[in-house]
């Protein structure tokens, strides 16, 4: 099996690697972007690859373990975050995760979650159809160690925590996820846009 054997899901994975890269979201090769591969595989970014220029020999195969399928290849330290979401949930089909520095700035400023309602783009998000609606997006304390992290991600969605498809890692930036790669790439564009304005309402001295 090899990445040559996916080539739909490659592109995408790269379409929206060339995009956020080019927003700033992913810079100095941060950022990790993974997506199902049949059953028991996923197609995931090789780790300090460039993202906004990021081409399908630089995507890699792994087990649904982690491991990647030719050991040569070394895949993001976040791994062990995609893989346990998609673990908890066999409907998510993509994980993203990026680096912007709206994510960053905010989650520093944050309780263990941070509190949305009002905005119109909350609707962005699979299963929320009003801009009413109290929401909040969960927190976690950055860790090296991300399957101690991991763990507590499995934990709070055994306990249903998760509304929105995504969470902050402290000082270090946002994971979501969705469906398909388009499913997940707005709903990275729905928190990012969100992050933006809740970060500019500070700067203008409303929160």
């Amino acid at each position: 099996m090899e990445v040559a054997d996916f080539p739909e899901l490659a592109g995408a994975l790269c379409a929206t690697c060339h995009a956020f890269g080019e927003r700033g979201w992913c810079r100095a090769t941060s950022g990790n972007f993974s997506a199902r591969a049949g059953d028991r595989h996923l197609l995931i970014t090789q780790s300090g690859c460039e993202k906004s220029s990021l081409e399908a020999g630089d995507l890699m195969l792994c087990r649904a373990d982690g491991t990647p399928l030719h050991a040569a290849q070394r895949p993001s330290a976040e791994t062990p975050l995609h893989t346990c979401l998609y673990r908890l949930d066999p409907g998510i089909g993509a994980v993203l995760h990026t680096h912007s520095v709206a994510a960053t700035v905010v989650s520093r400023r944050a309780g263990d979650e941070l509190p949305l309602t009002g905005f119109e783009m909350q609707k962005a998000f699979a299963g929320i159809a009003s801009h009413a609606d109290a929401l909040a997006i969960p927190v976690y304390d950055n860790d090296q160690d991300m399957h101690a992290l991991a763990a507590r991600v499995a934990a709070d969605h055994a306990a249903g925590r998760f509304v929105l498809p995504g969470f902050l890692i402290r000082g270090h930036g946002l994971t979501a996820w969705g469906g398909d790669v388009a499913a997940a790439r707005r709903h990275v564009e729905g928190f990012e846009f969100l992050l933006e304005c809740l970060w500019q309402e500070t700067l203008a001295g409303g929160a």
